[in-house]
C-alpha cells in the first residue's frame, strides 16, 4: 500500500525524506534473475563519458534490457563513464559495436522495432506505440549532429519529446532518460491490459 498523498496529510504531519537505508532497492545479487523490460538503447557516437554514464544509470533505473555503445561512444569501463554511472555499469547489460547500422540490422532480425529519438518530419509519441512494437530499440545520436543519416534510414519510427520553450533541444542523456521511462511506462500499461 502506498503512503498518504499530499492531500491526505493533516496539519501536524509533514512529508519526510527517506533515509538511505529506507529506500527500497533490488538486491544486486538478484538483479540478473529479474525480467527486464523489452526495451534496449543504442548510442551512436556519443562523445561525452558523462552522458554515457548518466544513460547507463537511466537504463538501470528503467530496467532496460541492454545498452549498445556504438562508434566512438566510450564504453562502460571508461573512467569518466564510471564516475557518472555510479556503479550502474555493473548492473545493466552493455556491449560495444563498431557499426551502429549493423547492430540495428541485427536487432531487426530478432524482431525489434527501432525508434530514433530525433526531430523528424514524421514524429511519433510513446502513446502511439502498440504491443506489437515491442521489443523496441531506442536510438540516440551524437550530441551535436544527432543520429547519422545512414542509421536514421534503418529506423522504423521517430519518437519526439514535446517541448514548449525556445531551444527545442535537450541534453542527450536527459532526452534519453525522459523517453526511456516514458516508453517503459507505456509498455507496462499495455502489458497490464
Amino acid at each position: 500500500m502506498r503512503g498518504k498523498g499530499f492531500h491526505e496529510l493533516n496539519a501536524e504531519e509533514h512529508m519526510r525524506k527517506l533515509a538511505h537505508e529506507e529506500i527500497k532497492r533490488v538486491d544486486p545479487s538478484e538483479i540478473s534473475s529479474i525480467e527486464r523490460h523489452p526495451v534496449c538503447v543504442l548510442l551512436e557516437n556519443i562523445r561525452s563519458a558523462h552522458n554515457v554514464g548518466a544513460i547507463l544509470r537511466s537504463a538501470d533505473g528503467a530496467l532496460a534490457s541492454e545498452v549498445i555503445l556504438g562508434g566512438i561512444t566510450p564504453d562502460g569501463n571508461h573512467k569518466g563513464v564510471n564516475k557518472s554511472a555510479l556503479g550502474a555499469q555493473e548492473f545493466v547489460p552493455w556491449r560495444t559495436c563498431a557499426d551502429a547500422v549493423s547492430a540495428v540490422r541485427s536487432l531487426k532480425t530478432k524482431g525489434f522495432t527501432v525508434a530514433a529519438l530525433e526531430l523528424t518530419d514524421t514524429p511519433t509519441t510513446s502513446g502511439d506505440l502498440a504491443s506489437k512494437d515491442f521489443p523496441l530499440c531506442l536510438v540516440v545520436g551524437n550530441e551535436v549532429t544527432g543520429i547519422s543519416d545512414d542509421l536514421l534510414a534503418e529506423c522504423d519510427l521517430a519518437l519526439e519529446i514535446p517541448q514548449f520553450g525556445a531551444k527545442q533541444s535537450l541534453n542527450v542523456s536527459v532526452a534519453l532518460g525522459i523517453a526511456l521511462f516514458d516508453v517503459v511506462r507505456h509498455y507496462r500499461s499495455l502489458a497490464a491490459l
